[in-house]
């Protein structure tokens, strides 16, 4: 998921919400305006349901991004840099440009969501007591309460890619001394739990002929196309142990200069083919970006300075390093590519295209 609507940055980190959130926020507040709060407490004003289901969806929206701060947070402090925070339909995603450096960081990391989330049900739960049970108002806070607290309970389930899945990893990861088939172990247990959750969902749907119980299988199918992909790239992991970056990476890159005029880029550079991205490099040839032709066509007047996505927030490698720690930071897309570089200097570019085409090098030569 990426983010349609940034927010800027919050805690240092650069976060967004995805469309789908004005779905959730929508449902959620109808939800509780037309039907939770009018059946439980009869007789009050439209105007006051309107606005506790609003209140409390907005609530419960920040709640989710106290949840995804929270990982962020505790993993800046272990040195493993955060990318971004999206909110989206299914709740919250923090994506990390690196795997923690040990199984303790591993599993700080992974509990700090949950953590939070079980305070802030708490927290809630207080508030509503100490409301007394005779309102709307407290019967908004009580559910606040009620579904931080499922967040957090069902977010610490053993199974990736749930947040249980990560502290499932850092104890296998622990107990082996293997992080990777740690990885695998935790990649499984979450196919297993989604694969219950689809199974729950369709058929509390068939039996009880609601819709609601679909919920539960589309979360489901995610937890197990998400674990599919974890396990797939624990397996790649694994098959190119040992490979240096520099044996899978596309070498000299073309790069083009940071004082270029950005419209000149938009066909390509003047001399070789065109590419869905470029190092960026100033005037001594050291790298300071990234750049795509899509850029570039937003740009008049500019430069290729001006538009591109600044080194710091580009994925970068050396040579040497192993390509198995590279592939946490690989994701599809033209921006997401990995630099890689040597005294500062791009020789090559890393895509998930280079990365298949090493496995299939090596599953050829039966390695």
């Amino acid at each position: 998921m990426r983010p349609d609507f940034p927010l800027g940055r919050i805690a240092g980190v650069r976060t967004g919400v995805h469309w789908s959130v004005v779905l959730v926020f929508g449902l959620i507040a109808y939800g509780l305006a037309a039907q939770r709060l009018p059946t439980a407490h009869p007789g009050r004003s439209w105007t006051l349901y309107t606005a506790l289901g609003l209140a409390a969806a907005l609530l419960f929206l920040l709640s989710l991004l106290a949840h995804e701060l929270a990982h962020a947070v505790v993993a800046r402090r272990h040195g493993i840099p955060v990318e971004d925070i999206t909110l989206w339909l299914l709740g919250g995603a923090t994506r990390l440009r690196d795997e923690a450096p040990g199984p303790a960081a591993e599993a700080r990391v992974a509990g700090a969501g949950p953590l939070v989330s079980v305070v802030l049900g708490l927290l809630c739960a207080g508030c509503a007591w100490a409301a007394g049970a005779g309102g709307p108002v407290a019967e908004a806070v009580a559910w606040l309460a009620a579904v931080n607290l499922l967040l957090g309970v069902f977010n610490a389930l053993p199974a990736a890619p749930l947040d249980g899945g990560r502290l499932l990893r850092a104890f296998l990861w622990w107990r082996t001394g293997d992080r990777l088939r740690a990885a695998v172990g935790a990649a499984t247990a979450g196919r297993v739990l989604g694969w219950a959750l689809v199974v729950l969902g369709v058929w509390g749907f068939v039996s009880a002929g609601v819709a609601a119980p679909l919920w539960v299988a589309l979360v489901g199918w995610f937890i197990v196309v998400a674990a599919t992909a974890e396990g797939r790239q624990a397996r790649m992991r694994e098959a190119v142990a040992g490979v240096p970056v520099r044996a899978s990476m596309t070498a000299d890159p073309v790069t083009v200069p940071s004082g270029l005029p950005a419209e000149r880029l938009r066909g390509g550079p003047a001399h070789g083919r065109a590419h869905r991205a470029y190092p960026v490099t100033d005037k001594g040839g050291r790298a300071v970006g990234l750049v795509t032709p899509e850029r570039a066509a937003r740009a008049d007047g500019a430069t290729v300075g001006e538009v591109m996505r600044p080194l710091a927030q580009t994925r970068t490698a050396r040579p040497d390093e192993p390509l198995s720690d590279l592939l946490p930071r690989l994701d599809p897309g033209p921006e997401d590519r990995v630099l890689v570089l040597a005294d500062g200097r791009p020789v090559g570019v890393v895509t998930p295209a280079d990365v298949d085409r090493t496995v299939r090098r090596l599953a050829h030569r039966g390695t």
